[in-house]
């Protein structure tokens, strides 16, 4: 396992929670005492897992188009939320239209319609976990589309690549509120700029910062001076 401190002006938030990127939710709720080592201490790591998850994602993270039965396949595509302060990239984001049609301007195919349906896609490399990190990253960048769209979006879905299987994400009220609470959670750990302290979790054996965070240490006291026995 490798990791490395990153430069600080673009990772380190500490102070600064204007904007916060999508993926430090996941991070948040992964585990709180990780995202503020990312972003507050600006450091960073890789293991298989990290080098894993990169590989499901090569062929999303390449900005892209499609079309298929009806639906605009955007990859890699920029989101944000001005209201929430939020920033980041969406895998796949399924968009379709009204009154669908497409021009030739100025040597470029434009599509016309207004978007009236639009569904994020988040790619995972394992199979679903206990952990609801991915819906709430997934329903933040709900919360971007909805902004930039100006339309509702009931529901979008997670693609598993160990498993190969596309499971829908429903963002009621329940995952929506649970959303707002872990970026007001997030950003007032990032304006305190105070690192959690180290807790011994399962989740720590598969974290890419464990040998920094060292949490098998938490909790144990310091060790007793030697003090000499008093002698009559």
């Amino acid at each position: 396992m490798r990791w490395r401190r990153a430069p600080f002006d673009a990772v380190s938030l500490a102070g600064n929670a204007d904007i916060i990127p999508l993926s430090a939710l996941n991070d948040f709720l992964y585990c709180p005492r990780r995202a503020g080592l990312k972003l507050i201490e600006g450091l960073r790591g890789t293991n298989e897992h990290t080098i894993l998850g990169d590989l499901a994602h090569e062929h999303v993270d390449t900005p892209g188009y499609e079309e298929r039965a009806g639906w605009e396949l955007l990859r890699a595509l920029p989101v944000f939320s001005d209201t929430l302060g939020l920033s980041g990239k969406a895998d796949l984001v399924e968009v379709r239209r009204a009154n669908f049609d497409s021009q030739i301007s100025d040597s470029r195919l434009q599509k016309i319609g207004r978007v009236i349906d639009a569904r994020p896609v988040e790619y995972k490399k394992g199979p679903k976990r206990r952990f609801d990190n991915d819906e709430v990253q997934l329903c933040a960048q709900a919360f971007c589309l909805e902004e930039m769209l100006g339309i509702g979006i009931d529901s979008g879905a997670i693609f598993y690549a160990q498993s190969q299987r596309r499971t829908e994400v429903v963002f009621d009220a329940t995952l929506r509120g649970r959303t707002l609470q872990a970026i007001a959670s997030l950003r007032a750990l990032l304006t305190g700029g105070v690192l959690p302290i180290a807790e011994l979790k399962p989740q720590c054996a598969g974290c890419f910062l464990h040998e920094v965070c060292l949490p098998e240490a938490a909790g144990r006291k310091d060790p007793a001076l030697f003090e000499p026995h008093s002698y009559p």
